[in-house]
C-alpha cells in the first residue's frame, strides 16, 4: 500500500471508528489510522504491552497534562509509564520542589485514570514477559532497541501519543520494524579486537561512536559478544546519538543467529579501540548517577558489592524499575547503607533535581549523550567500578 490509500480495518476497528465506544477510543484509532496512512501501513496488529513516553512534567509541560486530562478511556493491554520527574514515594528525600512534585503528581493521576500500570521505567521488559516476535508499542528509545534486538520482538519507536492510543485501542499501525523484510542488516560495524576489559560502560561508549557513524541504519556487529547489560548500553547509546531502533551481534542476538543474511555488499565500518577510549576522560565532578536506562538486578548487585563496607564522599545515585528494586530490597539496602540513594520511577535525564550540579559522572553512553542538553552539565562516563571509585575517593 501507498502513504495514503486506504488501510484495513476489521468490523470492530470500524464500530471504534464510528463512535460507537467513546469520544477518546475514536480520536485514539483515528491517529493510529492516520500514522498508519503516513508510513503505508495495509493493516493494524494486535500488540502485546505498551510503553507510554510523557510521562515526565519536565518534558510534557501545561499543555501535555491538560490533553491527558481531556481523554476518558482505559488502556485494553498491559502498559506502563517511561520514567517521570520525580520518585512518587520519595521525591521529599531527592529534593524535588514542592511546586513541580504537585503537577508530576496531576501527570500520575491522569495516566492512572487511563489504565496505565504506574511502573514508571525505560525497562518494562524487565517487568513483563517479553517473547521473540511479539509485537509491541513502545515509545523509550532503549527500551526499544533492547525489545527489538535483544529479545527479537517487534517495535517501532512510537511518539508519546502514538504508544497511549496503542494501549487504549490494543494495536498499533503494522509497518517499518513490525515487518521482517525491514530487519535485515545494512551496514557492518567490526571491532578491532584488544585487551582491554569490555565493561557495560565501554560498550555504551560503542554505541555513542557508532550512533554517530551510523544514523539510522540497522547495524550489523562483528568482533564483540556483549552479555545483555552490555547490549542494554549499547543499544541505548545509538539510539541517543543516532537512530538506531535495531541492531544485530554475529553469533549473539537471536535475528544473527536464527536467519542466514547476504551481508556481502553491506559497507564494512571498522572502530578501533582507541577511537572508543577518547570518550573517556578525569575530569572532576560533584555527582555520580547510574541507572540510565534503568539498572538490572545484576547491576544492582555488583553495585551493592563494590558499595559494601564503604561511605560515599559525593551524591551517588542510582536509578531503577520500582519492581526490581522491590524484588531486590536486600541489595538496596547495602547500596543505601553506604549512604547513596536507589531511586525508583525517575532517572537523571528527566529529574529537575540533577540540574543543581555542573558535572555528573555516568556508566552510560545514553547518560554521556544526554546529560549536557538536558541537565546542563558536563557528562563524564566510566564504569561501575570507576564510578564508585569516584563516588567514595
Amino acid at each position: 500500500m501507498r502513504p495514503g490509500e486506504q488501510m484495513f480495518l476489521d468490523p470492530d476497528d470500524e464500530q471504534i471508528l464510528a463512535g460507537e465506544k467513546g469520544e477518546t477510543r475514536q480520536k485514539m484509532l483515528e491517529l493510529l489510522v492516520a500514522l498508519g496512512k503516513v508510513f503505508g501501513a495495509e493493516r493494524l496488529v494486535r500488540i502485546r504491552s505498551a510503553q507510554v513516553s510523557g510521562a515526565s512534567y519536565k518534558t510534557i509541560g501545561e499543555y501535555g497534562l491538560a490533553w491527558l486530562s481531556s481523554l476518558d478511556a482505559r488502556a485494553v493491554v498491559p502498559a506502563v509509564l517511561n520514567p517521570i520527574g520525580m520518585p512518587r514515594e520519595r521525591w521529599q528525600e531527592m529534593g524535588v520542589d514542592p511546586a513541580f512534585a504537585e503537577r508530576q503528581q496531576a501527570v500520575i493521576t491522569a495516566y492512572e485514570r487511563l489504565g496505565v500500570n504506574l511502573e514508571c521505567t525505560c525497562t518494562p521488559y524487565y517487568l513483563y514477559e517479553t517473547s521473540f516476535g511479539d509485537h509491541l508499542a513502545w515509545s523509550e528509545s532503549s527500551a526499544v532497541s533492547y525489545a527489538n534486538s535483544v529479545i527479537g520482538a517487534r517495535t517501532n519507536r512510537e511518539g508519546g501519543p502514538g504508544a497511549l492510543a496503542a494501549a487504549l485501542i490494543g494495536k498499533t499501525p503494522c509497518y517499518g520494524l513490525h515487518l521482517e523484510k525491514n530487519r535485515i542488516p545494512q551496514v557492518i560495524i567490526e571491532v578491532q579486537p584488544d585487551k582491554k576489559n569490555w565493561t557495560t560502560a565501554r560498550y555504551g561508549a560503542l554505541g555513542y561512536y557508532a550512533g554517530k557513524m551510523v544514523g539510522n541504519k540497522i547495524p550489523y556487529f562483528r568482533g564483540v559478544t556483549p552479555n545483555p547489560d552490555q547490549m542494554k548500553a549499547l543499544g541505548a547509546a545509538m539510539a541517543a546519538t543516532g537512530a538506531v531502533a535495531l541492531f544485530h551481534v554475529e553469533n549473539v542476538t537471536p535475528e544473527a543467529r536464527k536467519n542466514q543474511v547476504n551481508l556481502s555488499s553491506l559497507e564494512v565500518i571498522r572502530i578501533e579501540s582507541d577511537e572508543i577510549d577518547v570518550l573517556f576522560n578525569g575530569i572532576p565532578v560533584d555527582a555520580v548517577a547510574v541507572g540510565c536506562p534503568h539498572c538490572s538486578p545484576a547491576e544492582l548487585r555488583d553495585i551493592a558489592r563494590l558499595l559494601e563496607g564503604k561511605r560515599i564522599t559525593r551524591p551517588f545515585y542510582v536509578f531503577a524499575a520500582q519492581g526490581v528494586i522491590r524484588k531486590n530490597q536486600k541489595t538496596v539496602d547495602i547500596i543505601e547503607k553506604s549512604g547513596a540513594r536507589v531511586f525508583a520511577d525517575t532517572c537523571m535525564v528527566v529529574s529537575p533535581v540533577m540540574e543543581r550540579y555542573s558535572a555528573i559522572m555516568v556508566n552510560s553512553g545514553k547518560a554521556l549523550a544526554y546529560v549536557p542538553d538536558m541537565c546542563g552539565a558536563v557528562a563524564r562516563i566510566g564504569s561501575i567500578e570507576e564510578c564508585v571509585a569516584v563516588a567514595t575517593s
